[in-house]
């Protein structure tokens, strides 16, 4: 569907050691931190999103359709408005030098998240006010931040991170929901944030399905043909179907990864299930066969919201 460690000097050898006296020690600014100060700290951000009017996660520069081409055949490229576009520019704004935003998942376009995961690192005591030292604090980052945000995006946390913290290859799980509203009558105030179908579905049938999911399995009939991933082997931790009321149905999944819209693919499915035109059983034979065009279409990103990224105790 839809995002370099430094490595501190070894000690000598006691053979080896100089005699001469030592420079002083940095002070540890971050002793209570449970880890060695940070030369140039690198913080965590928990950041919450309305995907609705974003171009998806990732930045984005494509080439401008209406413009002329040049001489080389090339357009102007146009940027358009994505998350982290978004809230670099207000890291940017807030620490006064370059920084550059890593994020944990590459969400598409009108995906809507509360536990998207981004990093970044900034100095420690640059001149003119510039970075951000540790002793300043994360929760004064954190409004500042937010001051500089629009109103459809939110960092609900920050934290800082040892310096070689990855929210890609650092991340254990994710979890993902969607959320169906099936009844004859529209919803909406809340319909940016549901995929609204017209017919009853049988919630017992979908949870039934869903069951068969979980686990290692080759997901490749369940992803886009252009998912650009080398293997399609993922583990599915749990996968539930529940009411919440009676219009109003949710699907949760969490797994150690997933590929390019297999979320929204994996909802389809268990809709099929659900609306009666395919059966629980279907799905160990629709992931043997590594046919995409067994199992279920794609459904609209409305529905689908990144719920949480699970890291290692102390990152």
């Amino acid at each position: 569907m839809w995002a370099s460690a430094r490595r501190l000097p070894t000690t000598p050898e006691p053979s080896l050691r100089s005699t001469a006296p030592q420079p002083t020690a940095l002070p540890d600014r971050t002793k209570n931190l449970g880890y060695p100060c940070n030369l140039v700290p690198r913080y965590k951000l928990t950041i919450a999103y309305d995907g609705t009017d974003f171009a998806g996660w990732q930045k984005q520069e494509p080439p401008d359709p209406d413009a002329t081409p040049d001489e080389h055949g090339d357009r102007p490229r146009i940027k358009l408005r994505t998350v982290q576009e978004i809230v670099e520019r207000a890291v940017r704004e807030t620490v006064r030098e370059p920084v550059v935003l890593g994020g944990a998942s590459r969400t598409d376009s009108g995906v809507h998240a509360v536990g998207q995961c981004a990093a970044f690192t900034t100095s420690a005591e640059a001149p003119e006010g510039r970075g951000w030292p540790p002793e300043r604090g994360t929760e004064p980052l954190r409004r500042a931040l937010n001051g500089r945000l629009p109103d459809d995006v939110y960092v609900s946390a920050v934290q800082q991170v040892h310096d070689g913290f990855n929210p890609i290859t650092d991340a254990t799980s994710k979890g993902y929901s969607y959320t169906f509203h099936a009844s004859r009558d529209r919803t909406l105030w809340d319909r940016r944030y549901v995929h609204h179908v017209w017919c009853e579905l049988d919630v017992d049938k979908m949870h039934e399905a869903a069951q068969h999911l979980i686990g290692e399995h080759d997901f490749a009939s369940m992803a886009a043909a252009n998912h650009g991933r080398q293997t399609t082997v993922r583990t599915i931790h749990n996968c539930t179907v529940t009411r919440e009321t009676d219009h109003r149905i949710r699907l949760d999944v969490s797994g150690n990864g997933f590929l390019y819209n297999m979320v929204r693919i994996i909802a389809g499915t268990l809709y099929d299930v659900g609306r009666g035109t395919k059966e629980s059983g279907d799905i160990p034979q629709i992931l043997e066969s590594g046919d995409r065009r067994q199992a279920g279409m794609t459904l609209p990103a409305s529905g689908l919201r990144l719920e949480w990224i699970e890291y290692p105790e102390t990152p």
